[in-house]
């Protein structure tokens, strides 16, 4: 009896898993999984940079990928730290001492239905709201397949919008999306004002 109880009880686990389907790259290291938040909670990473981890981020992905790319990470915190993100002119910004641009936008939110999706294989999306809301989507994987080709690096998808996780920006808070994160920007908040200054910066991934 305790044996079928215990498969009853594995079994609703993987149903349940199954009903909440995938957002982001998985881990199964518990113990990875339990460094890599300890550390983004600690901020040593920060670099004078003060907004958080979205609670999307992938905290693994994050932790990795800065422990492999330490150098451009520290130099992009350290370039957001130091500058006026809402008096810098709009356009493209060098870091110097990288490869990295940094892009501030003056843009709008849109109707979902005219935002694409895109996953990127090679950069990793930095994305951090300093003026208004942007809502983003994160697409479910298994419900989704690619309707572009891959060019130069994005991938667009068709998607299951009622699958689809909804998160609105906050001004202390920014988004990582990683290959893993199938994502839409700049959708179309509830408020009445759709205007956002938003900060982007591509980040090489590294494997």
């Amino acid at each position: 009896m305790k044996r079928i109880i215990t498969l009853m009880a594995l079994l609703a686990i993987v149903i349940t898993a199954s009903a909440q389907g995938t957002y982001t790259r998985q881990c199964n290291d518990k113990s990875l999984q339990k460094k890599a938040v300890k550390w983004m909670k600690k901020g040593k990473w920060r670099n004078g940079f003060t907004a958080s981890p979205h609670e999307s981020v992938n905290a693994v992905d994050f932790y990795e990928q800065y422990t492999k790319n330490t150098a451009q990470w520290d130099a992009m915190f350290k370039w957001l730290a130091t500058n006026d993100l809402l008096k810098i002119e709009k356009g493209k910004h060098p870091i110097k001492g990288t490869s990295l641009v940094v892009s501030v936008e003056d843009s709008e939110n849109g109707e979902l239905a005219k935002r694409r999706s895109e996953s990127h294989y090679h950069h990793i999306d930095f994305q951090f709201v300093v003026k208004g809301t942007e809502r983003f989507g994160i697409i479910e994987h298994e419900s989704s397949e690619p309707n572009s080709k891959y060019k130069p690096d994005v991938m667009h998808y068709a998607y299951d919008k009622d699958k689809a996780r909804f998160y609105d920006s906050v001004p202390d808070e920014f988004f990582l999306f990683f290959p893993e994160d199938w994502h839409i920007a700049k959708v179309k908040t509830d408020g009445d004002d759709q205007t956002i200054r938003v900060v982007v910066v591509k980040l090489d991934y590294v494997d």
